[in-house]
């Protein structure tokens, strides 16, 4: 089988096309009506009005043709100019009484101007119909005598090329305008996620820096343990820092598409991180990552870390469980804290993260994440107090 040369290539031949210059597109339809309004079998057969007798081809009939045919050439590019020299190319060929085939033009330079024209449109028309009542009243004047009728049928006529062009005109401008709107809302939604992304990793990680820093305020009497707290806040640090930097490389335009979910083992690190700021935190993950979970793995991780987040905000030193289930088609997420924390202990604590799950953007925005991959998720008190967030998340989901 032999390949079709890239120089033949349909595909390529359009594209190249659609390069060119507007003008260098419109001049072969300009070229092709001037043709054949020079063929002689073609003369006196064009559009007539007035019936005034044929007459023959001479000087004049030859700029009547080019007044007609070559402005079609720039008929996009200015169509006010366009449409004033075929109107006066097709003035001249009904006065005379040519007929000739060019007056084709008129129909098209009034499509072109209704659908490129982009400014005083209305005064356009208006000088057009005002021209049109002089026009109308020589011809009835130089010929045997057309009914009103006959001439009003004619303006009807030029009147449905320009409409056709006003249509196509709003057309365009209503998909544009739809364009316009799609690329706002995908901004905004590529806004919205940078705002989740900068929260859930400034959040979580400044909050425990801040527990660290107020531990270790009553540590100055165990240099020993100061020197571990003081530790811990720089090790976050550090983390914060990484995780930033990998937010900004995937904003980075040369940025490429490898995977934006957390390493293997990140979930671990995150807990003994929280740990390490003084939450007892019970850990156990079930299950295999199946081999392709989309944005699954990301959106658990941010779950897990917003509940941590919440629960050294509001419930520190209550003891906490995080349970990870990887299933075949799906992540489930489960975190819990006991309700008798050192602070924000009981009912408090557990209103407060309550108020925490009920706006802003923390529970609230990976609510919306999950929605977006088709899970589910919660966040709701305990009966027996303390609060637990639950979230199952389908994986393969939206990269």
């Amino acid at each position: 089988m032999t390949d079709t040369p890239a120089a033949t290539d349909p595909q390529r031949i359009l594209r190249l096309w659609h390069r060119l210059d507007v003008t260098v597109r419109d001049l072969p339809l300009a070229l092709l009506l001037l043709a054949g309004s020079l063929v002689p079998s073609l003369h006196g057969s064009g559009t007539e009005i007035g019936s005034l007798p044929d007459r023959p081809f001479d000087a004049l009939a030859a700029a009547a043709v080019l007044l007609q045919c070559l402005p079609l050439a720039v008929r996009r590019r200015w169509p006010a100019l366009c449409l004033i020299l075929v109107v006066l190319g097709f003035g001249l060929d009904q006065l005379r009484g040519y007929h000739l085939f060019a007056g084709t033009g008129l129909a098209l330079a009034l499509l072109s101007a209704g659908a490129h024209l982009e400014w005083r449109r209305r005064l356009t028309m208006l000088l057009l119909s005002a021209a049109y009542v002089p026009f109308a009243v020589a011809l009835h004047r130089l010929g045997p005598g057309e009914s009103p009728a006959e001439f009003a049928t004619f303006y009807i006529a030029l009147a449905i090329p320009w409409g056709m062009g006003a249509w196509l005109r709003s057309t365009r401008a209503a998909e544009a305008e739809h364009r316009r709107r799609l690329a706002e809302q995908t901004r905004t939604a590529e806004r919205t996620s940078i705002a989740r992304e900068l929260h859930d990793v400034v959040t979580h990680h400044v909050t425990a820096m801040v527990v660290q820093a107020e531990a270790a305020r009553y540590l100055t009497a165990a240099p020993e343990r100061l020197d571990q707290a003081l530790s811990a806040v720089s090790d976050t640090g550090r983390r914060a820092t990484t995780d930033l930097r990998h937010l900004l490389d995937l904003l980075h335009p040369d940025h490429g598409t490898e995977a934006r979910t957390p390493p293997a083992g990140r979930l671990l690190t995150l807990v003994e991180q929280t740990r390490r700021s003084g939450q007892p935190v019970e850990f156990s993950e079930e299950g295999t990552p199946a081999e392709s979970t989309g944005s699954a793995d990301l959106v658990a991780y941010r779950v897990v870390q917003e509940a941590l987040t919440n629960a050294l905000k509001h419930a520190a030193g209550s003891p906490t469980s995080v349970r990870v289930c990887h299933g075949e088609t799906q992540i489930t997420v489960e975190v819990g804290t006991e309700g008798g924390g050192a602070e924000g202990s009981g009912a408090g604590g557990a209103a407060a993260i309550g108020a925490a799950a009920g706006g802003g953007r923390g529970l609230a925005g990976l609510r919306e994440r999950v929605d977006v991959l088709g899970g589910d998720f919660s966040a709701e008190r305990r009966p027996g107090g303390g609060f637990l967030v639950w979230a199952r998340i389908p994986a393969g989901g939206v990269s």
